[in-house]
């Protein structure tokens, strides 16, 4: 083994430049793979509008297909999340980078043939739902592998890393999604998120480590909650580090609430920019997409800053502040004239959920997890997020249907205020390690 860190428990490493460029070359292979995830998941939410013309669909029926594949998906973490914990995330990744490849297939045949036209609803939904069950390999698989390549004091800049592939997918879905929309056929917009995928799992295959040790480096203290442990990964030891962690689970009621307005966000924008201003929706979806891409990479790279330079390498306080502002966006976004308006005020909130997302599933599961439970951690985290965004899925949609569009961000708000209020209630934490000074 060449070139390891220097690391001590507490204070950030310095790593070797060799070191820092094979870590490189293996987070952004792997980060791109989950940048293509996001493609090949929200490209059925830029689609929506055609999709539900096509079929005839109420907002309450396409609501049941969007509530089927996010609880499906946060429902997986339950199995996907210890199981990648036990046998490491790069399988991870290219078990849900194939399963997701063929199920986008599927829609592309389900779509271009007409098929299962009187049970349409029924046939999105089992779809939606396989498709979700491999995407809740991404986030776990993602947060694995860099558990054991990040020290404790660099994972605010990874969280914002996170936010940034987060955002890049949005991009890639909303923006290449109304280009694609635009120029072809519906189907292309589920065939070509396929194709990529395929591409990249392979590239995965030669290229990710699960740990530095395997690519020639010495594994290193990350100095998590997983320091100083010697216990086999086990559903006791799972049990007890995850799920009866207040901490962890205090942040993933506070992420059901991030998903609730995320994806109440994301997934109805396309359709309300149609129904409110129809004239202009197609391209204020692409501009929303590219706004997407930019918020994320400013609030994930500023949530990770503030995170580790302010608050001394605690989540909670970013999220909270966020959280803040993420109430006032909402409200602009309720009031907005314009379709360009409402897009910029939903960029805003993007630019808050995101860095909300990237501090808290990117990084503090890793931190309160530890290197040993992280994928389990991100798992019981994000699974949250997509319980939230089920709620946003067919409640929302009957909601819409029963009050009319006024009444898509008034519902979102309160979500808001409770996760301030579940911040502030862990404002200082910090993950304990177990490792005898």
């Amino acid at each position: 083994m060449h070139g390891a860190p220097v690391s001590s428990n507490t204070e950030k490493p310095k790593h070797s430049r060799a070191f820092r460029i094979r870590r490189f070359f293996n987070w952004f292979p792997l980060g791109l793979t989950y940048s293509l995830f996001y493609m090949s998941r929200y490209n059925i939410s830029v689609a929506s509008p055609q999709i539900m013309e096509t079929f005839n669909l109420t907002r309450a029926e396409w609501g049941l297909v969007i509530t089927a594949g996010f609880w499906t998906y946060a429902f997986s973490f339950l199995l996907n999340g210890p199981l990648t914990d036990r046998f490491g995330g790069k399988k991870a990744i290219i078990i849900g980078g194939f399963g997701a490849a063929v199920v986008n297939i599927l829609f592309a045949l389900l779509i271009g043939m007409g098929l299962f036209a009187t049970k349409i609803v029924i046939a999105f939904s089992l779809l939606y739902a396989l498709n979700m069950y491999f995407q809740s390999f991404g986030a776990v698989s993602i947060v694995k592998v860099n558990s054991s390549w990040f020290h404790v004091r660099e994972r605010g800049v990874f969280g914002g890393i996170f936010g940034i592939l987060i955002a890049l997918g949005y991009q890639l879905a909303y923006g290449v999604g109304a280009f694609i929309l635009a120029h072809l056929s519906l189907i292309w917009v589920f065939l070509i998120p396929s194709g990529l995928l395929l591409i990249f799992i392979t590239i995965d295959h030669f290229l990710i480590k699960d740990k530095p040790s395997e690519a020639g480096f010495e594994d290193f203290d990350t100095a998590d909650a997983s320091s100083g442990v010697t216990e086999e990964v086990n559903t006791k030891y799972i049990i007890k580090r995850v799920f009866s962690n207040r901490v962890v689970l205090t942040i993933a009621f506070i992420e059901f609430c991030t998903g609730v307005i995320r994806n109440g966000t994301m997934q109805w924008l396309p359709k309300y920019l149609a129904d409110v201003f129809p004239k202009e929706s197609l391209a204020s979806v692409g501009w929303y997409g590219t706004g997407l891409f930019l918020a994320g990479i400013l609030g994930g790279l500023t949530a990770g800053y503030v995170s580790d330079h302010v608050f001394g390498s605690r989540r909670p306080p970013v999220a909270g502040i966020f959280y803040g502002l993420l109430i006032v966006s909402l409200f602009i976004l309720g009031i907005a004239p314009t379709a360009y308006l409402a897009v910029a005020a939903a960029v805003l909130a993007s630019f808050f959920f995101i860095g909300i997302h990237g501090m808290l599933s990117g990084t503090a599961s890793m931190d309160f997890g530890g290197t040993k439970a992280a994928a389990s951690a991100a798992g019981i985290i994000d699974g949250f997020v997509y319980l939230g965004s089920g709620v946003s899925g067919f409640f929302l949609g009957w909601a819409i249907d029963k009050l009319g569009w006024s009444a898509w961000t008034n519902l979102l708000i309160p979500f808001g205020i409770l996760g301030l209020i579940l911040n502030i209630t862990i404002w200082n934490v910090m993950p304990k390690s177990q490792q005898k000074s």
